[in-house]
């Protein structure tokens, strides 16, 4: 198939190996930080927070997070160019949703005697999704996924290798940056810059996806 679309997602690949003297330009980075804002997200709802990692004491700290598991993932805490965690909101309530129905109508996107329905209605889907005890975070954090799919392909429009990790310290992230996080918490995280040439093993390698008879049923 010709499109280009196809194109970059056959060209998009996990970087297992970064060139640390590359690194990604300020005007790209403008437009993957732009891009992850502009995600979807159930009821317009950006449960999120995505932290950019880019100073080299910001890395260190990153780096520091792999000291009890995962360390095949610590090298890309220094060699790649950025890192973004991936953060969500794991008790998201009514009073987090109305700055998000305050944005739909000042930016014009819903009229303003529609604001109530958009609050109490809008909520009813976040409520289903929470329990007892107000934690609702497998439903935000899947929120954050969706932000990930749309960074994964703008990254490969650009040229720049990623490498999603789940493979990551989800506690010690939380305690390393803390002040950051400010109560979200981080299960994943990307990595993104440039492959090393001749030691990313996984760099130029046809793609192995399953046959589109097998996932997609058209009724």
């Amino acid at each position: 198939m010709s499109h280009q679309i196809i194109t970059d997602l056959n060209n998009r690949y996990t970087a297992k190996k970064y060139d640390a003297t590359k690194r990604i330009s300020a005007e790209d980075m403008n437009v993957i930080k732009e891009a992850i804002r502009l995600s979807a997200s159930s009821i317009n709802s950006q449960p999120w927070k995505f932290i950019v990692i880019e100073s080299d004491e910001a890395k260190q700290r990153f780096h520091d997070t792999f000291a009890n598991i995962h360390q095949f993932n610590q090298p890309h805490a220094k060699e790649a160019s950025h890192i973004i965690l991936f953060a969500h909101n794991p008790r998201f309530t009514k009073d987090n949703y109305k700055k998000v129905v305050d944005v739909e109508v000042t930016s014009g996107h819903l009229p303003a005697d529609m604001y109530d329905n958009m609050l109490h209605g809008g909520f009813t889907f976040a409520e289903s999704n929470t329990d007892e005890n107000g934690f609702n975070g497998h439903w935000t954090k899947a929120q954050t996924y969706i932000a990930l799919g749309n960074t994964l392909h703008v990254l490969a429009r650009l040229g720049i290798a990623s490498t999603p990790m789940e493979g990551v310290d989800s506690a010690l992230i939380g305690d390393i940056f803390k002040e950051e996080l400010d109560g979200f918490e981080c299960d994943f995280a990307l990595a993104m810059g440039y492959h090393l040439d001749g030691e990313d093993y996984n760099h130029g390698l046809p793609k192995a996806r399953l046959a589109m008879d097998d996932v997609i049923t058209v009724l």
